[in-house]
C-alpha cells in the first residue's frame, strides 16, 4: 500500500484554513528549538529516546480526531515519522483522510520561507 498522502505547504494552508486539524508529533525539544506552525497541535508520539507508548498517544488523539472520516494533517521535522504513524492511522486504525506535511516542518515549511510561532504562543 502507498504511503499517505503528502501535501505542500500551500495546500497546507488551504486546508488549516478550512478548519483541518494539524497535529504536530515533534518532541516538546523541537518544538522549542524550531517552532511550531500556528494553530497546529501539539502532540508528541515518539520521546527523545525514540520510544513511544501507543495506546497513552491514541487516547490523547482520539479527543482531537473524532471520526475516522475526519482529515487532519500530521507534521514532524522531515516527514519520516509522519509516514510511520499516518500509514499506521490509516492501516492499522481506520481513518480514511491522513495527510502529511511534505518534507516536514524543515524541508516543507521553513526552507519555504513559512512561519512559525513559539509553542507558548500557539
Amino acid at each position: 500500500m502507498k504511503d499517505i498522502e503528502c501535501i505542500n505547504d500551500s495546500e497546507f494552508i488551504t486546508l488549516q484554513q478550512e478548519g483541518v486539524k494539524a497535529i504536530d508529533i515533534r518532541t516538546e525539544m523541537e518544538w522549542k528549538t524550531i517552532g511550531v506552525i500556528e494553530n497546529s497541535i501539539l502532540l508528541t508520539f515518539f520521546h527523545e529516546n525514540g520510544s513511544y507508548d501507543i495506546d497513552a498517544w491514541i487516547k490523547e488523539f482520539e479527543k482531537i480526531i473524532k471520526n475516522k472520516n475526519e482529515k487532519f494533517i500530521l507534521i514532524c521535522a522531515h516527514a519520516n515519522r509522519t509516514k510511520i504513524v499516518g500509514n499506521f492511522l490509516r492501516d492499522k486504525m481506520g481513518y480514511k483522510n491522513v495527510f502529511e506535511l511534505c518534507g516536514g516542518i524543515e524541508y516543507g515549511w521553513l526552507m519555504k520561507d513559512r512561519k512559525v510561532v513559539m509553542p507558548n504562543e500557539n
